[in-house]
């Protein structure tokens, strides 16, 4: 075990020192808003090959990497190359792979000054298989240790870490100090993002708090009980009444998302969700290269909700440049946290998000290929 350990120690350290990450400076923009988020960091061990090998068969993989992963560290490097002040709480071991996902974020210019480390832990790590022949990926995730607990918290770390911070990223992984933060986050009057990958302990009460939610294709019905992912989505928000809008996300097909618009009362009747949906697909151009994004007039729904639906499509991407998948949804996140910052149109920011999510999937691993802002694939939308 220890001679396994010093190999993936010193795979770590080699690459980390060999990496293009730091090649490329970036700037924070002047004037934006502080972006932070609250989550598990861990490592992960990525290889490719040609296709996903069958019990007992040995293979070779076509190449491997060694980068920092996890939801919120990907999602806040994704928002830092973009030009968001970023901002991280997380807990870390005292140990090579530790500090080196540390430094790495840090390099992407995401402020970790606020992480705990803990003397006698472990990283989490995390084994990545990329399929060639279904461009698809499968983990194999080990937890480490200890968690980021509520007494790690102190009062004046949590007034300072909310400092300037307009918006905090959640996943309920860490459940009970996830909800420690958006609870002086909502004191504080500052929007909480959520993302609901499934259905966790303690999740509802993170849920009760969120102003965004970002939910995987399953969640919502799994949550809700409702008979099709568009009722599911009007659940949510009749259930959750902070929430200004619910998206779900699908992967190649893009992502749907219903709005709250409470100021707005249109004189229509009540509209069947199913119905507006199945409408709202008719009109949308689902042969575009690049994202679309279709929207519904606002209506009136069932539950007393007045909202708006929205259709995105996801880019087209050649299979000759289409690489991994992994941390697709992260970039995804990372691109809606900066149009939300930067008080983009809804329109804008999903089609932005869109785009950012495509750049994600042209490299392997999670964060090789997350644009700067100086990208052509999303300098547009940036001015930049």
């Amino acid at each position: 075990m220890s001679h396994l350990y010093l190999l993936l120690s010193y795979l770590v350290l080699t690459q980390g020192r060999n990496s293009d990450m730091t090649s490329r400076s970036n700037k924070v923009v002047p004037g934006h808003p502080i972006v932070l988020g609250c989550g598990q960091l861990c490592l992960d061990y990525l290889v490719t090959v040609p296709s996903f090998p069958v019990p007992d068969q040995k293979i070779r993989c076509t190449s491997f990497k060694v980068q920092g992963g996890g939801n919120t560290g990907n999602t806040l490097t994704c928002a830092a190359r973009l030009g968001l002040a970023s901002r991280i709480l997380a807990k870390v071991a005292d140990d090579s792979q530790g500090r080196w996902m540390l430094e790495e974020l840090e390099s992407s210019g995401v402020d970790t000054s606020f992480c705990v480390t803990a003397k006698d832990g472990v990283s989490h790590f995390n084994y990545v298989i990329v399929d060639n022949q279904t461009n698809t990926r499968t983990c194999v995730f080990t937890p480490g240790y200890p968690p980021l607990l509520p007494d790690d918290l102190t009062e004046s770390l949590l007034s300072d870490v909310l400092d300037r911070v307009r918006v905090i990223h959640v996943t309920g992984r860490s459940r009970e100090t996830e909800l420690l933060l958006a609870q002086k986050a909502h004191s504080k009057n500052v929007s909480i993002l959520i993302n609901a990958e499934k259905r966790r302990e303690g999740l509802d009460k993170l849920l009760d708090l969120a102003d965004y939610a970002v939910c995987s294709t399953h969640f919502p019905q799994d949550w809700t009980g409702s008979p099709s992912s568009p009722s599911a989505l009007l659940s949510m928000l009749i259930r959750l009444p902070k929430l200004k809008f619910v998206i779900m996300t699908l992967g190649e097909d893009g992502c749907v998302m219903l709005e709250r618009c409470p100021n707005e009362v249109p004189e229509s009747e009540e509209t069947d969700i199913d119905e507006l949906h199945e409408s709202l697909k008719q009109s949308t151009d689902f042969t575009s290269v690049l994202p679309v994004c279709n929207s519904s007039m606002v209506t009136r729904l069932k539950g007393n909700v007045t909202g708006r639906l929205y259709i995105v499509t996801a880019e087209k991407i050649p299979s000759s440049e289409l690489m991994d998948t992994t941390g697709a949804g992260d970039a995804f996140t990372g691109g809606l946290l900066y149009g939300l910052c930067t008080d983009m149109t809804l329109e804008e920011t999903l089609t932005f998000a869109s785009r950012v999510a495509a750049c994600c999937c042209r490299g392997l691993g999670a964060r090789t290929t997350l644009p700067f802002r100086t990208d052509p694939n999303v300098a547009a939308f940036l001015g930049a």
